[in-house]
């Protein structure tokens, strides 16, 4: 596992109550632990100013998508590294990587992308300038690290020929 240190990341452990039937992480808690990483990034884009003082100033995420790709169990450490892939005056695409972090490998991939939101008026708005500032200087910062083939990705199913 080689992160590249310009890149954001969130670490965390797979709780019990994250477990499906089979015995590893269900599907919606690799999504729960991305989103916890977008608002860590969030918070970061804003810092110091915390979300009470940001007078609803925030992001709603508007898509998502998700490639699983190896399982992780109770009581495995993860890494997620966050990139961001472009920003607006309004939106802001991320992508995730969840790796398990002991061991090393990549266990899923998630693209999300988010636009700016106010929570008093619950409408769509510009991002604040201090906000809006550090978006750009990070995509500045994340401009030359290595795109993951999963970003862009579409589900598809090619037609079989009869």
């Amino acid at each position: 596992m080689d992160v590249d240190p310009r890149l954001f990341q969130l670490r965390r452990t797979v709780k019990p109550e994250w477990i499906d039937e089979y015995g590893h992480l269900n599907m919606a808690y690799y999504v729960l632990v991305c989103d916890m990483a977008t608002a860590a990034f969030w918070d970061a884009m804003n810092a110091p100013v915390l979300q009470d003082g940001r007078d609803g100033a925030e992001y709603a995420v508007v898509e998502t998508h998700v490639n699983y790709l190896d399982e992780v169990r109770e009581g495995d450490p993860l890494l997620v590294t966050t990139q961001l892939l472009a920003s607006d005056t309004k939106r802001f695409r991320l992508f995730h990587r969840m790796y398990h972090e002991e061991k090393g490998y990549l266990a899923a991939t998630n693209e999300v992308m988010s636009l700016g939101f106010n929570l008093n008026s619950r409408g769509m708005m510009e991002f604040v300038p201090r906000a809006f500032d550090k978006l750009q200087e990070t995509l500045a910062a994340h401009a030359d690290v290595a795109r993951h083939d999963n970003v862009g990705r579409a589900i598809g199913q090619p037609r079989r020929r009869s």
